[in-house]
């Protein structure tokens, strides 16, 4: 579990920014997979969550505790408990359209945007075949850590059709 309190920019102004409570964690990461600003409430530290995600950010919850708590902040209350119905729910209830959407732009453990990699400079950095296979590579800022288009991208290209379809 992290204690602290991740360093993050402000959301763009007109792209939604979540906060995500705990047991949300699935939908914080598939949110930004799809390329949003979500900061999960495992990334702060405990009982300092709406403090930590600050009032931009739209809360995301299952708890009718958190609701009450903080109506001033209209958080939006997930019914679903397939994480996969939670996205569609969060991409209904906003009216989202596809164009907001920027797959595998941020990294999946800090929540920045990922920036391109010279490919030399993915060498050493990834296993050789993984080198060898793939044109092009991406890297978290911060963390450091490299992404590439593996056969996992495309079974989460198609899950991200899936989820656009059920959601117009």
């Amino acid at each position: 579990m992290h204690t602290h309190t991740p360093p993050h920019a402000a959301p763009s102004a007109g792209t939604p920014a979540f906060a995500v409570e705990r047991t949300l964690g699935r939908l914080g990461k598939w949110l930004r997979l799809l390329g949003f600003d979500a900061l999960l409430e495992s990334e702060c530290r405990q009982g300092d969550f709406p403090a930590c995600c600050g009032t931009e950010r739209l809360l995301l919850t299952r708890s009718r505790r958190l609701l009450r708590a903080y109506p001033e902040r209209r958080p939006l209350f997930i019914r679903a408990d397939d994480p996969f119905r939670q996205i569609v729910e969060v991409l209904q209830a906003l009216r989202l359209p596809a164009q907001e959407l920027k797959p595998f732009s941020r990294c999946l453990r800090c929540n920045v945007l990922i920036e391109a990699l010279p490919r030399e400079a993915a060498r050493g950095r990834v296993p050789d075949y993984v080198y060898e296979t793939q044109p092009s590579f991406s890297r978290c800022p911060r963390c450091r850590r490299v992404y590439w288009r593996g056969t996992h991208t495309a079974r989460s290209f198609e899950r991200i059709q899936t989820l656009l379809k059920a959601a117009a």
